[in-house]
């Protein structure tokens, strides 16, 4: 479904408009996913549900990301079928909700967007929140491809690093850099 949105690729990126005018779309699924994630509490977009990055999205154990089993019991939980689209958006930019949107390509879901500008814009237009839960019930959910490609390896990552044609660019702030602090503040 084609949000008609004038970007480059609507399948991926839609305005606040398209998501208040879709929220109630049967087959779609709006998720926050927030960096604080206790904002989702107070107040979110109608229908959405909530994931927390920091004990839903990654194997706490490993310390890495939710394996293929763990996803899709995940998803499955959450109300999401492999034919559920996705609309994803939250707090900081997107930071998590965008974290989030690599993580399901990864494992192949097929229908998965964010909303442009995310929580802030929504809120900075009034768009209505709700504190309302909502509860949808289990699906089966299963992976059929991992894009594997979409995730580069310590290994891969290494054998390239003096290779003219690739380059290595470090997002993280310069005190994160050096090793003042270990994240940004907040997390």
């Amino acid at each position: 479904m084609a949000s008609n949105s004038g970007y480059a690729n609507p399948d991926v990126l839609v305005t606040t408009d398209w998501a208040l005018e879709h929220r109630k779309d049967g087959n779609l699924r709006f998720v926050e996913v927030d960096v604080d994630t206790s904002e989702y509490e107070k107040g979110h977009i109608e229908g959405a549900i909530g994931w927390n990055w920091k004990t839903q999205l990654q194997d706490q154990t490993r310390r890495d990301i939710l394996s293929k089993e763990q996803i899709e019991r995940f998803l499955g939980e959450s109300g999401v079928g492999p034919d559920t689209g996705l609309i994803l958006y939250g707090d900081n930019n997107n930071w998590f909700a965008a974290y989030a949107f690599w993580l399901l390509k990864y494992y192949g879901h097929a229908d998965v967007r964010l909303i442009n500008g995310g929580r802030k814009k929504w809120m900075a237009e009034g768009k209505p929140l709700t504190t309302d839960v909502p509860h949808y019930g289990t699906k089966s959910y299963k992976v059929s491809k991992v894009e594997t490609d979409f995730r580069a390896l310590r290994n891969f990552v290494a054998a390239r690093l003096n290779e003219p044609s690739h380059g290595l660019v470090d997002v993280r702030s310069n005190d994160e850099y050096t090793g003042k602090i270990l994240a940004p503040p907040g997390l």
